[in-house]
């Protein structure tokens, strides 16, 4: 039987989609790519939602992007979009959108099935735009390390914070006040 971490280092998404490590994208680029506490990542577990993140170096942005991005945080140079979805499927359903495949990244839900310590598999949870270029459908299952969690959803976090120790506790209170969250 294969360890998720197996399942992992044999997992190849089409057209050279790699999942986004949201944990080096926070420490490149800081406060300008938020992404959940180290304590909330440690601690989901099966049946809650993960948002994770997926794009390719095979596809840049397209003729008529912006120089620059245009979300009031950061104005800096834009690589290219990334297609993002609010919310779960199967918590706010919506319908079949038509969005022209255009080697995109995509940002989307996940339902945490297994966890195997840092190595968790997920089934997709929304109906995802790119899917004629990676391949990837909801439903489909991800394999993935907890540092590829970019955000654990809300409705989790009551959940999350009762398994935390004292410890954690402390120093998630720490965490939120260096980082202007309290």
């Amino acid at each position: 039987m294969m360890t998720l971490q197996q399942h992992f280092d044999s997992q190849q998404l089409s057209n050279d989609y790699t999942l986004v490590d949201g944990v080096k994208m926070n420490a490149e680029r800081g406060n300008r790519f938020k992404i959940s506490n180290p304590w909330f990542r440690s601690h989901v577990d099966n049946g809650h939602f993960v948002e994770l993140r997926i794009d390719s170096l095979r596809f840049s942005a397209h003729p008529d992007a912006p120089v620059n991005c245009t979300c009031p945080h950061c104005n800096e140079p834009a690589e290219k979009p990334i297609l993002c979805h609010d919310e779960p499927a199967s918590l706010l359903p919506i319908a079949k959108q038509s969005v022209p495949s255009r080697g995109w990244g995509e940002q989307f839900w996940v339902r945490i099935r297994e966890r195997q310590g840092v190595w968790l598999a997920g089934d997709i949870d929304n109906l995802l735009y790119e899917s004629r270029l990676h391949d990837l459908n909801r439903g489909d299952t991800l394999y993935f390390h907890q540092d590829h969690i970019l955000i654990v959803h809300g409705t989790h976090h009551q959940e999350i914070l009762s398994r935390l120790n004292n410890q954690e506790l402390e120093a998630l209170g720490e965490w939120l006040q260096e980082n202007h969250h309290l």
